[in-house]
Order: structure tokens, then C-alpha cells, then sequence
């Protein structure tokens, strides 16, 4: 059993992997970094490291194995067993053990063990498809100097423009601003005006229409006659289906039988395949709809279904 491909797998999904009675496998998400002396930028990723303390098995594992093989989880923890087992003795040995895209373990003086992680497969998901570049040196100080060198060679001087007098501009300006304040002042004086007249225009419309609802009021001196609102039904969106006729006839004939035993049966119009559907009654609350086609099935007829439809 190639264990080290069903740990690479679970990586991409979880932060930790449990390797039970041998210790866990664990990612921690890293940020882009960039290295200051070779201008190489890394993509962010999700960096390896091995627990030994944590043994305890959490399922995880099994689980897959279990469901990748098509085998009982029983049979895959007893394959985990026996695989951590030979690792344990190749530790013991001295032996390194190599996991592909995951590290080496070994263990040390102490007895404990050391994990050595591989950076050839990122198993951030999110940074898939980016991997790492390098950038030219932005030389900026070299152009600074070579402006300064230039400029302590060729020094540079500044000379004053002088600009002919035009008088004629003044005056110019002098009548915008004439022209600017007469403009101001006119409309002023305009929508003064304007307000006044549409204050006098809404007064006398208020008393046109006070004069109005007086003169109504005495007008009216006998009650008016009751009126009848025809409300037409309105029905849900649970229809419970008694049949579909090619023959409108037929459907006509189907509604009356069942208004005849008290159902509140209609049509609810022509579907897809030309048929006219009829319906025992209509629904808006799914519970009793389901009630109804129960009791429906039982009294009447074993065909009947629920139609689930907002009609026009």
C-alpha cells in the first residue's frame, strides 16, 4: 500500500493528517515572500512539518483508504497498522524513509524523529498554477547618479521670461465681472418673482377646492346603495391531478363527476402535450396537499399525483 500517496491526497484538504501510533502531518498556510538577495518571488503555500505526539486516530484516513480501495474501514486500519509497524523498524535500523512530494523522516541521537520537508509540490489550492519568479534588480541610485554627474557638468540656469504689458486685458476683466454681478442681481430679482406668483396661484387654489368639498357635502343627502364585489377565487400552487383528456369534452365531463362528489374540481389548462388537465382541487398549503392526495389514493383513485405549479 503506497501510504505516502493517500497522505499527499488528504494535504490539499485538511491541516492536519493522522498517521495513528506514528505521528501527523501538518500544513500551515505561508504568504508570498520574496528573497532580497536574488529577487525571487515565491507564491504563497502551505508549509509541512511532522508531530510525533499527536497518534490519535481521527478516522481520516481509514476513511479514504477505505474509500478509494473499496474496502471495509476495518481492513484499511488494519493496512495502516502493518504499514506503520515496517516503518517504525526501518526508523529503528538507522533507514531514512522517503515520502514523495511530502519529506524524509529519520530519527536522531534521542531517538526521536526528524522531518526534512520537500518543496516540490505546493498543496495550497488556492495558489494553483503559480509558481515562482525571478525580476531584473531595479537600478534606480545608478540613474540617480548619472543625472547628478551630468548636472554638476553642465549646470543648468534659469532665466526670467519677460512678457510684454497688455493693458487691454484688464479692462477686460474688469467688464466679466460687471457682466457676472448684473447677471446675479437679474436672476434674483426673477425668481422673486416667480415664487410670489406661484404662492398667489396655490392660495386661490385652496380655496377653489375648499369651496368645492362644502358644496359636496351638502349635496349628498341619501346613503348610496350597497355594492357586490365578485372576488374571483384564488387558488394555490398544489394542484392534485385527476387526469388529462385529449377531448376538452371529456374534461368537462370529468369535472362535473367530481364536483358531483363534492370536490372542488376545475381545469387548470393544456400542458405540454395537448392534454387538458383536471384537477380534484387546488392547494396553498403543501401539507394539506399532501393530506388531501392521501386520502385522495385511498377513496378514489391510485393515479392521482401533485402537480407543483404557480399558474397564471
Amino acid at each position: 500500500m503506497q501510504l505516502e500517496t493517500y497522505i499527499s491526497d488528504l494535504l490539499y484538504r485538511y491541516e492536519c493528517v493522522t498517521v495513528p501510533e506514528f505521528g501527523s502531518f501538518l500544513t500551515q498556510r505561508v504568504s508570498a515572500t520574496i528573497h532580497e538577495s536574488t529577487n525571487a518571488f515565491y507564491p504563497p503555500k502551505k508549509r509541512l512539518s511532522f508531530n510525533e505526539q499527536i497518534q490519535k486516530n481521527d478516522g481520516i484516513l481509514a476513511h479514504y483508504i477505505a474509500d478509494v480501495e473499496k474496502i471495509p474501514f476495518e481492513v484499511a486500519s488494519k493496512k495502516i497498522q502493518k504499514r506503520v509497524k515496517a516503518l517504525k523498524s526501518y526508523l529503528t535500523e538507522g533507514e531514512t524513509i522517503s515520502f514523495d512530494a511530502i519529506g524524509e523522516l529519520s530519527l536522531n541521537n534521542e531517538g526521536k524523529i526528524l522531518f526534512e520537508p520537500s518543496y516540490h509540490l505546493n498543496y495550497l489550492t488556492d495558489a494553483f498554477g503559480l509558481s515562482q519568479f525571478v525580476t531584473p534588480t531595479v537600478t534606480r541610485e545608478v540613474y540617480k547618479e548619472s543625472v547628478e554627474t551630468i548636472e554638476n557638468v553642465v549646470p543648468i540656469t534659469v532665466t526670467p521670461e519677460k512678457r510684454k504689458a497688455r493693458p487691454y486685458l484688464k479692462y477686460a476683466a474688469v467688464a466679466v465681472v460687471a457682466l457676472t454681478l448684473g447677471g446675479f442681481l437679474a436672476s434674483n430679482y426673477y425668481v422673486k418673482t416667480i415664487n410670489q406668483h406661484n404662492s398667489l396661484a396655490q392660495e386661490e387654489a385652496n380655496q377653489q377646492l375648499e369651496s368645492k368639498i362644502q358644496e359636496a357635502t351638502f349635496v349628498i343627502d341619501n346613503p348610496l346603495p350597497a355594492v357586490t364585489l365578485n372576488v374571483k377565487k384564488q387558488y394555490g400552487m398544489y394542484h392534485i391531478i385527476a387526469g388529462a383528456f385529449r377531448v376538452e369534452e371529456n374534461s368537462d365531463k370529468k369535472v362535473a363527476e367530481l364536483k358531483a362528489k363534492g370536490f372542488d374540481a376545475r381545469k387548470i389548462g393544456v400542458n405540454k402535450y395537448g392534454l387538458h388537465q383536471v384537477v380534484y382541487a387546488s392547494y396553498e398549503d403543501r401539507l394539506a396537499s399532501l393530506e388531501a392526495l392521501r386520502t385522495i389514493k385511498k377513496t378514489q383513485s391510485k393515479d392521482a399525483w401533485l402537480l407543483v405549479k404557480k399558474l397564471d
